[in-house]
């Protein structure tokens, strides 16, 4: 049997449509081939993610510092706790694009204090420190059930936690050497949250602006 044969000038019409840069002629930085920005809005405010257009910039110098004390900044495992995904930056994109088309089933979490929160932040996202859901750093039941319940959807019947439509939670950091969202979710855990509805961006806000893309500041 002979094998099927594709003209040579239809093999290459089909490779070039495989191949086309969709990023915008006007944007020297895309994201991805297929994407050169987001524009969308969540909960009424217009959010973009896009890179730094500017092919000389360099990384913010507050997350150019290599070396910080371990501990308590130690390296992360890429793998934080059974059933909770590692994803990276397309995927926290793609969480943001479903929140702006009103899925309100995701929230996108920023663990980290409100004076790193201040310097900058990913669009979307909410601030939900880690020491508010950490009875050790004085985190009262009242107050962690006030975010369980008022922000993440949980319900408490008869004294017990019930996660069943529980919203999917993106949470990150600074890094890789940043133990606010690990801090966050593993007191998530602990408190029954299931691993399936936790999402962990490791490389935080360290890799996100090294990567050039937006960040907002609260």
């Amino acid at each position: 049997m002979k094998a099927n044969r594709i003209p040579a000038f239809l093999l290459a019409a089909v490779a070039g449509t495989l191949t086309v840069d969709a990023v915008s002629a006007d944007l020297a930085v895309g994201i991805t081939r297929w994407m050169d920005k987001f524009e969308g809005t969540i909960d009424g405010k217009q959010i973009t993610i896009m890179r730094n257009q500017n092919r000389s910039a360099t990384v913010n110098p507050a997350f150019a510092k290599t070396s910080r004390k371990c501990p308590p900044f130690c390296i992360q495992p890429g793998r934080l706790a059974p059933g909770v995904e590692t994803i990276g930056e397309l995927e926290v994109i793609d969480y943001v694009k479903k929140m702006a088309s009103g899925d309100n089933s995701i929230l996108l979490i920023d663990s980290r204090t409100p004076d790193w929160v201040a310097k900058g932040t990913i669009p979307g996202a909410v601030n939900v420190p880690w020491t508010r859901l950490n009875p050790a750093k004085g985190a009262d039941p009242i107050s962690i059930s006030e975010i369980l319940i008022g922000q993440f959807g949980a319900r408490e019947i008869e004294g017990l936690w019930d996660f069943d439509d529980v919203k999917t939670l993106v949470m990150f950091c600074n890094g890789a050497w940043c133990g606010q969202s690990p801090n966050n979710i593993d007191n998530l855990l602990r408190f029954g949250y299931p691993p399936h509805k936790i999402k962990w961006y490791r490389g935080g806000m360290q890799d996100w602006e090294i990567l050039g893309l937006s960040t907002v500041k609260r």
